[in-house]
């Protein structure tokens, strides 16, 4: 994995013609975002949410296969019960506009997470956009949703235990493990962004990042804007990605 962090104010050229496969993104900065501004960190969690609408429809049309949010991990829970419940509630509202939008825009909606705890709302709406994706071929964008990279790992090494005692699988490779992870079947990130000034990945992908390019930057997720997405992508394209090889 190698490390930028922007703080100066410069914006890349993009190669739209060369883009990555897979962005990943920790959406941090709420809170603080509102707090700059006298708000509840309810506000700042509102205009998060759209920030997440512009992007997503920004890499759809731009051309990305790929996209991956971290919207709620495992430890999000120890926060206070408002907070959690306005999470929630944005979600299921951006669900149900999305069940309205995905055929005019092409996008497909996956989930990484153990949604079993959620509400039944949530989850029959959850099911509903899985339907609906499985129709479409376009820009697939996956919500990591009650998700922990930790959980994630030890549950697909249950898994492999599981299917080598019972015979499944001759042997356990790296190929076989990352397709009993909630992103099976989708390549690792080429790009992880993480907003809001903070350097880590913070229990996210962790399998999938090893070696994704880590691009951290002092804007807060709200003020996140289309220039950033392309000042990334310009500076994942002046990479050379070795991949341990030199």
């Amino acid at each position: 994995m190698r490390l930028f962090h922007r703080t100066e104010k410069r914006a890349g050229e993009v190669d739209f013609g060369n883009l990555p496969r897979h962005i990943a993104i920790i959406m941090d900065g709420n809170g603080r975002w509102a707090k700059k501004r006298g708000l509840p960190r309810t506000a700042g969690h509102a205009a998060g949410a759209e920030t997440f609408r512009t992007v997503a429809t920004y890499c759809k049309d731009i051309g990305l296969e790929y996209l991956t949010v971290y919207a709620f991990s495992t430890e999000n829970w120890k926060r206070p019960a408002d907070e959690v419940s306005a999470i929630m509630g944005l979600l299921e509202r951006y669900l149900y506009e999305a069940v309205d939008r995905m055929e005019r825009d092409k996008v497909k909606l996956r989930f990484f997470g153990d949604t079993s705890v959620l509400s039944p709302k949530l989850r029959a709406l959850i099911s509903r956009t899985s339907e609906i994706s499985a129709h479409y071929a376009g820009c697939q964008v996956n919500v990591c949703l009650n998700y922990g990279a930790r959980d994630e790992i030890l549950r697909a090494a249950r898994e492999s235990a599981e299917a080598l005692a019972a015979g499944e699988i001759p042997a356990l490779t790296e190929a076989e493990f990352a397709q009993r992870l909630w992103s099976g079947g989708i390549p690792d990130p080429d790009l992880v962004i993480r907003p809001g000034g903070e350097m880590r990945l913070s229990n996210f992908l962790l399998w999938q990042a090893a070696y994704s390019e880590l691009y951290f930057t002092d804007t807060l997720w709200p003020d996140f804007s289309k220039l950033e997405i392309d000042r990334a992508i310009a500076w994942l394209q002046r990479r050379e990605r070795r991949y341990g090889g030199a």
